[in-house]
């Protein structure tokens, strides 16, 4: 046997050239992550959230635009997710401090008359907040533009006639939980179900991977029909995978002109928690049937993740190294040569230049 690649067994070798050893443990700074479905924004209502870190209270106004603010009042550090919200402004229930969705205090009730106070130059941390596929993205970026914009938010590309969507929180950071979503080698021994996965011999796998833009894509290929997922779309369906940064995997798959998008987003909600949304999307009403049994299918799928995540984060925890080996973990190498192409980008002030090129892989699953 061939002495193995002295680089594979050394894991810190994808990281020696890397803008900061600790920048590429981290989430992108400037990136959009996924923070929970569009129609939990509920006019007049507020919501509260974790990215990164950050406490986030989440709205929507009453012309129906979302909005996203830091998650505490600069008063006395009240979280404003706990206060009212009438549609237009938030109130604080500590001391009634108002804050319109814009962030600027609006109005102070406890200055007397003979306070000389400006409270207009108050304010509260506004987000960016966008919403696609029927999910809201914020963007925790609040450094100074880089010219480097971050990558896309997925779109749905069809209208869909039902969705289930399934979300569960990992105790794993969040490189280690978004290199599940370009591992293929786990799928036969993470996810060995009858309904998913019905042969349980390992076969060659051979799959085409082309660069897109702040990612990558598994191309089009028919796939077998001897799944019962792919059975319900009858004919052979095609299927393509694609990752873009930070952490999203969208997988679409076709079969004439029935459509199934069965979407992946990882988000940072700590250093060692990361929530795992998990949608799946179709244009035929008949599926609608199948939802009470779609649902624990894929929270099942999604915990089998959950479980193994944790067993490995706490083996990172004793020993922080990976050893990437073998043509199915060059996905997982691929994530991190994207992640720092795009934060040297950033730091020139330029634009992302894909690292990868056009390569067809083999493994075993």
């Amino acid at each position: 046997m061939p002495a193995p690649d002295e680089a594979a067994l050394d894991p810190d070798a994808i990281h020696s050239d890397a803008l900061h050893p600790d920048a590429m443990r981290q989430p992108l700074p400037d990136a959009w992550y996924c923070v929970g479905r569009s129609d939990a924004l509920k006019a007049g209502a507020l919501r509260a959230v974790e990215l990164n870190g950050e406490q986030i209270v989440l709205g929507r106004e009453a012309s129906g635009a979302p909005f996203a603010l830091r998650d505490r009042c600069p008063h006395r550090g009240m979280a404003l997710s706990k206060g009212r919200f009438d549609g237009d402004a938030l109130t604080c229930p500590f001391h009634g401090w108002r804050f319109g969705t814009d962030g600027r205090c609006r109005d102070v009730p406890t200055l007397s008359a003979s306070d000389n106070a400006d409270f207009s130059r108050i304010a509260v941390q506004r987000f960016p907040i966008r919403e696609s596929a029927g999910f809201a993205w914020v963007n925790p970026y609040l450094g100074p533009p880089t010219g480097s914009p971050a990558a896309a938010l997925p779109e749905l590309g069809f209208t869909p006639a039902g969705c289930v969507v399934v979300e569960l929180v990992v105790e794993a950071s969040f490189d280690l939980t978004t290199l599940s979503l370009v591992d293929p080698g786990h799928v036969a021994f993470v996810h060995d179900s009858w309904w998913f996965r019905p042969s349980k011999e390992l076969r060659e796998k051979v799959k085409t991977f082309t660069p897109t833009q702040h990612g990558f894509t598994m191309t089009s290929h028919a796939t077998t029909t001897s799944s019962p997922v792919y059975r319900l779309l009858g004919g052979a369906p095609s299927v393509e995978i694609e990752f873009r940064l930070p952490g999203v995997r969208l997988e679409r798959i076709e079969a004439g002109t029935k459509r199934v998008a069965n979407y992946t987003f990882a988000t940072p909600l700590t250093q060692n928690r990361t929530m795992l949304t998990n949608a799946l999307y179709w244009n035929m009403p008949a599926l609608n049937l199948l939802k009470p049994i779609a649902q624990p299918l894929m929270r099942q799928f999604l915990t089998q993740d959950q479980q193994v995540l944790q067993h490995a984060q706490a083996g990172l925890d004793r020993k922080p190294t990976m050893v990437l080996f073998g043509q199915g973990d060059l996905p997982s190498q691929w994530y991190f040569r994207l992640k720092r192409e795009a934060l040297q980008a950033a730091r020139e002030g330029r634009d992302f230049v894909t690292p990868l090129a056009t390569q067809e892989l083999r493994w075993r699953s």
